[in-house]
């Protein structure tokens, strides 16, 4: 049996981006035509959710929980890594990707971790957004760290609750297109 992995063809740098571009579009008003259903509401799950909903699809989310609260994703506390570069330490999308490997032992799919690194800034903005109370520096940025055998300082933190609060802006996020009418919560 052949195992294909799909993975996108081209330069590591431009696999996602050639994918990406290669893939047919869905015009706008048929988004309402496709009913999505994402099953768990950790924070995969909720964040892909309230985005799907707030881009026009009709999304259903399902949880065996007896709470959606209840995700595992609560447990992450350490902070979430990005690499926005605001401590001028030469961070980039390349150290971040590096990192991310070596820290996986090198057994990552290598254009997906490169992928993530590249929005992982975005993420940040994205969760600031969804009202993440990150913890600030005085002058108002978001406050950074070294963390987990970084080279640079690129974990963005909750003061220990990073986990509990991406899930609720995520949840915030979800109930916020719910309450819209632009997705539904299954148990």
């Amino acid at each position: 049996m052949k195992l294909d992995a799909r993975e996108p063809t081209g330069p590591l740098a431009e696999k996602w981006d050639r994918f990406r571009f290669d893939e047919k579009l869905l015009a706008p008003n048929n988004k309402r035509k496709f009913r999505v259903l994402i099953v768990g509401t950790g924070l995969a799950g909720a964040s892909a959710a309230a985005t799907m909903a707030e881009q026009g699809f009709d999304v259903y989310a399902f949880t065996h929980h007896d709470s959606p609260r209840r995700a595992h994703s609560v447990a992450a506390q350490g902070g979430i890594n990005a690499a926005k570069n605001y401590q001028n330490d030469g961070d980039s999308v390349y150290r971040l990707f590096y990192d991310t490997v070596k820290g996986g032992d090198f057994r990552s799919r290598e254009s997906n971790v490169y992928r993530l690194a590249q929005v992982s800034e975005h993420i940040i903005d994205q969760c600031v957004a969804q009202g993440v109370p990150f913890t600030r520096e005085y002058g108002g940025l978001l406050a950074n760290r070294s963390f987990g055998g970084a080279q640079v300082s690129r974990t963005f933190y909750c003061r220990g609750q990073t986990g509990q609060q991406l899930l609720l802006g995520a949840y915030s996020a979800l109930n916020r297109q719910v309450a819209r009418g632009g997705g539904k919560k299954g148990g």
